[in-house]
């Protein structure tokens, strides 16, 4: 099958699961009502020259108030799937009940919200942490801080408790490397960090909050599937040099095996902590033991692949890593190389190394400069494209053994994107911020057809 004979939906098993992906800060919008508290983004957004276009979360795309217009056209499109996330600062506004109290107001959105798919035949998926940290956990360190973990739990006891005999699929964790190396050392999400030990040690925290979350989990949802959402990426060297070849090796450590390695029993990986040096984390007794519990299935979430060239200079981190573009490929509005065979390999690579039971693609999606016609319709030509293969690499991993068990579209609708603002779309439905209408782009029609066979 090559990569433009594109797959129909008979070519995948009958009981695949079919989603769209969402996430509470980016949609919701409703930022200061009902009680809800401040999270990291909110205060992010207030910084000057953090956000791109200067705009903030306030309002998003209301989903808040328009939930039952969404997923409607979700349930328009096919999908048997919807993935959405929880705003901790809507359920626990203060981070912890001690503090703040539990917010009825913001369960009960939740609440509406799970029924509300229930009704149109739509399997939640439900995670738990997509970034919006409350930001009085944050004054106490955020994930730094091992606090933050206890407080994670209870959260998790306080929404699983109260949507656990609804919600069947459960992600503890979308991305820990944006949630903490990009937060926490590159300074680009919130809250902005620029310390490589903080970073390191917030995602110690955050795969230990993931571990320990598991069996609260499974106690408030009976029969429940339990996993964690990590960006992996295919890495390669930029030549064939020894140089460039080690280099890829020390990012993948850093990029990939420094999630995938606890997640699965191995601890951290011995090199990368080598080269870390005093930024390790500090990692206590049995830690790693619950790190390494057991899950239902790994989310991957799939975008670009890196090539990676040798770098001595400091300049890089202790990685000596850069990366380096590859000349002449397709590339989408952000820059990211498109690159279908890289989502073969990718999957390939994680059965073969760390053989998760089942591996559901949580994310994949692409940005492009949209424009809406005088007509009212959206020509994604590139976006339908990039989707179309996609779906065609993914059937490949499929034919070769790899246990994919669902594909879920980043993302169903454009949105805050995050560091972007409103710059980048990434919907395969347009928003039309001024009205709040929402216009399924060519690349969204092409889906639903795809879905209805």
């Amino acid at each position: 099958m090559s990569f433009h004979n594109t797959p129909q939906r008979h070519d995948f098993p009958a009981d695949f699961c079919w989603g769209v992906s969402t996430s509470s800060f980016q949609i919701e919008g409703a930022g200061q009502e009902d009680g809800k508290g401040e999270s990291i983004w909110d205060r992010f957004c207030r910084e000057p020259g953090r956000i791109r276009d200067g705009a903030d979360g306030l309002v998003a795309c209301d989903h808040y108030h328009l939930w039952p217009q969404d997923l409607d056209l979700a349930r328009s499109l096919g999908v048997n799937a919807y993935r959405f996330s929880i705003a901790w600062p809507r359920v626990l506004p203060q981070g912890t009940s001690a503090r703040g109290g539990v917010n009825e107001a913001g369960l009960a959105f939740y609440d509406r919200l799970v029924d509300g798919m229930l009704e149109r035949g739509l399997d939640p998926w439900c995670t738990l942490y997509h970034w919006d940290l409350p930001q009085a956990l944050q004054d106490g360190g955020g994930w730094t801080s091992r606090e933050t973990v206890a407080a994670f739990l209870e959260y998790t006891d306080v929404v699983t408790r109260r949507l656990g005999d609804r919600v069947k699929h459960w992600i503890t964790h979308n991305e820990p490397w944006c949630s903490c190396m990009m937060s926490y050392w590159e300074g680009v999400h919130a809250p902005g960090g620029r310390s490589l030990a903080d970073a390191m040690q917030a995602c110690h925290h955050v795969l230990l909050s993931h571990g320990q979350a598991i069996p609260l989990i499974r106690r408030n949802a009976p029969g429940a599937q339990v996993g964690i959402t990590l960006s992996l990426h295919p890495i390669t060297s930029a030549t064939d040099s020894a140089e460039d070849l080690a280099a890829a090796r020390r990012h993948d450590g850093l990029r990939n095996r420094w999630f995938l390695d606890p997640l699965f029993g191995r601890g951290y990986p011995a090199d990368t902590l080598a080269l870390l040096g005093d930024a390790a984390p500090a990692v206590q007794l049995g830690d790693l033991a619950d790190i390494a519990t057991p899950t239902d299935f790994l989310g991957v979430n799939y975008y670009f692949p890196e090539r990676v060239a040798d770098d001595p200079s400091a300049s890089h981190g202790p990685m000596r890593a850069r990366l380096v573009e590859t000349a002449g490929v397709e590339r989408t509005a952000f820059g990211w190389e498109v690159s279908p065979p890289g989502l073969v390999d990718l999957l390939a690579r994680v059965h073969r190394d760390y053989a998760p039971p089942v591996i559901q693609l949580t994310e994949n999606g692409s940005t492009f400069d949209d424009v809406l016609t005088p007509e009212g319709r959206v020509h994604d030509a590139q976006r339908l494209s990039y989707l179309q293969r996609h779906l065609t690499a993914l059937k490949q991993a499929l034919d070769a053994g790899v246990p994919v068990k669902g594909y879920f579209a980043w993302s169903l609708l454009d949105n805050f994107e995050w560091a972007e603002g409103y710059l980048r779309r990434f919907g395969i439905a347009y928003v039309d911020y001024a009205t709040q209408r929402r216009i399924l782009k060519d690349s969204g029609l092409w889906y639903g057809r795809f879905l209805k066979g």
